[in-house]
């Protein structure tokens, strides 16, 4: 009975001195392990990153888009504000803007586009739908990265469970031994690599949702209104035959 509480004590003791922290976890890991957390730990930290970049910039965007679009309705002559906006474009409603502006433009200068109606249409929807298309690039660009961290990192941080639970068993076939001192290293490293890999993805699959969901309603907001300038220009042109 005395040598049973005795080796309770001692292991009690020796896996209270153990080292669990996020950094004693790491330096003790198994290399692979070791691997597996660095892996995941650069990748939460790129992906935090893209996702405070893309919030921050949709933010601005859409404050500069509502400030362009209250210029643009405001009645005023839509050269004076192509002479406004046309040079800088601050944001992609006005970077339409300009495309469409520039090529009407290089029409009026053309005699022989001018009294060609619909070249001069096509090539105005064209400039604006590739301007579109550039733009909407842009905004999505990194968003592959936040869909691939919240579907892929699961499965590494599962990797580096298995990984780690398969050097449980090689410490108990090498000491003989069964006690929690002999298997709670490997299964802490093991239950760490799985919590990583979940803290990775959870936030990457939230941030993906709602920031495409973010992202696909400006790319509307764009649609419309090149659908609407178009329009504009349009009887613009017929006016001018």
């Amino acid at each position: 009975m005395e040598n049973s509480v005795v080796e309770s004590v001692t292991i009690g003791t020796s896996v209270g001195a153990a080292d669990f922290s996020f950094i004693g976890l790491i330096v003790k890991a198994d290399p692979v392990v070791q691997t597996v957390l660095l892996l995941l730990f650069a990748s939460s930290i790129w992906s935090w990153a893209i996702i405070f970049e893309k919030w921050l910039r949709l933010r601005r965007i859409n404050q500069q888009t509502d400030a362009f679009e209250d210029r643009f309705w405001s009645g005023g002559s839509l050269d004076d504000l192509y002479e406004h906006e046309g040079q800088t474009p601050a944001e992609p409603m006005s970077s339409i803007f300009s495309a469409a502006m520039r090529e009407w433009r290089r029409s009026l200068d053309s005699p022989a586009l001018r009294h060609a109606a619909g070249s001069v249409r096509n090539r105005i929807e064209r400039s604006m739908e590739t301007t579109m298309g550039r733009e909407t690039s842009r905004l999505e660009r990194y968003m592959i990265f936040l869909a691939t961290a919240g579907s892929v990192a699961p499965f590494v941080g599962l990797f580096g469970t298995v990984w780690g639970i398969m050097n449980s068993f090689r410490s108990i076939a090498a000491t003989q031994n069964t006690t929690l001192v002999t298997v709670a290293p490997g299964i802490a490293e093991a239950l760490f690599a799985t919590a990583l890999g979940l803290a990775v993805a959870i936030p990457a699959v939230v941030a993906y949702n709602k920031l495409g969901q973010d992202i696909a309603r400006y790319a509307a907001r764009l649609d419309d209104f090149t659908s609407e300038f178009s329009a504009i220009l349009s009887r613009r042109i017929e006016e001018s035959e």
